[in-house]
């Protein structure tokens, strides 16, 4: 499996492989606001991929923090996850926690993974079949991870990066949350962006829930002149960062990272510069 996007089509097709795993990382919410369509049911097959409380770290108050290798190992092989799981991840929102999941099986060294392009709503598009959830249990899987430590960045590595400017940060939150003209979605934090940095909203890397076209993302990346210097990419919580470093994986080669704490942390954590 060599695509990182694959499409209702590919995936009907490919169903019965014994080693195709399917992964439904619905959210139960969502700070952009979004509504899902589709609740209960999903395609034939399917895992739940429980971002919020099997997959994040809980030593922290961060969101979706990325967690430990040793839990990360633990949680996939309860899915039945094996080191030559073919996996494709999907949410019922077209695309928006999907490429998070995608960057946590690439951070811990599963190159074997994609998304589906559109999600549950593209998959019931094509009217092919779903089924309700049903409590499940799996044989254990033998999964193991190989972590990435340049996948990931801390907030010293953000701060660092103010006076050397070795990389480029990239900010998918809305130009409005970005600009400080409107306020976070989460409680008490502060508004506007960190210095020196782009906005890129996630948005704007999406058409009816799903990914522009290779024509079209070149485009838009090109608009920003990133030239060859890494990207890091961040947002509140550290989701919707990774639709718009999926996207720049369709088109360009420069070396990407994830800022997992984003601006909820940066905001959060006293004596840190913040523009509007």
């Amino acid at each position: 499996m060599r695509e990182s996007i694959v499409r209702s089509e590919w995936l009907k097709k490919n169903l019965d492989d014994p080693n195709l795993i399917i992964l439904d990382a619905s959210p139960a919410g969502n700070q952009a606001g979004l509504t899902a369509t589709f609740d209960g049911v999903g395609i034939p097959g399917t895992r739940i991929f429980d971002l919020k409380n099997s997959f994040s770290d809980p030593e922290t108050d961060l969101p979706h923090m990325l967690p430990s290798i040793r839990q990360f190992e633990r949680e996939c092989r309860k899915l039945g996850i094996n080191n030559s799981s073919k996996i494709i991840v999907y949410d019922h929102l077209g695309i928006y926690t999907s490429p998070r999941v995608w960057w946590m099986f690439r951070a811990m060294g599963h190159e074997q993974i994609a998304i589906l392009d559109g999600g549950l709503p593209a998959w019931i598009a094509e009217e092919y079949e779903t089924e309700s959830f049903k409590n499940k249990a799996f044989v254990p899987g033998d999964f193991s991870a190989n972590f990435s430590m340049r996948s990931v960045k801390s907030l010293t590595d953000i701060a660092k990066n103010l006076h050397t400017k070795d990389s480029i940060l990239i900010d998918a939150r809305s130009q409005e949350r970005f600009n400080g003209l409107a306020p976070e979605p989460r409680k008490g934090l502060g508004s506007g962006h960190i210095p020196k940095s782009i906005n890129i909203p996630y948005e704007t890397v999406l058409r009816n829930g799903k990914y522009k076209s290779k024509t079209e993302l070149t485009a838009l990346f090109e608009e920003h002149d990133l030239g060859v210097r890494p990207l890091i990419f961040s947002c509140g919580s550290g989701v919707t960062a990774c639709i718009v470093l999926l996207a720049s994986e369709q088109v360009i080669k420069n070396t990407k990272s994830v800022f997992d704490g984003s601006w909820t942390q940066w905001a959060s954590t006293e004596g840190l510069p913040i523009d509007k």
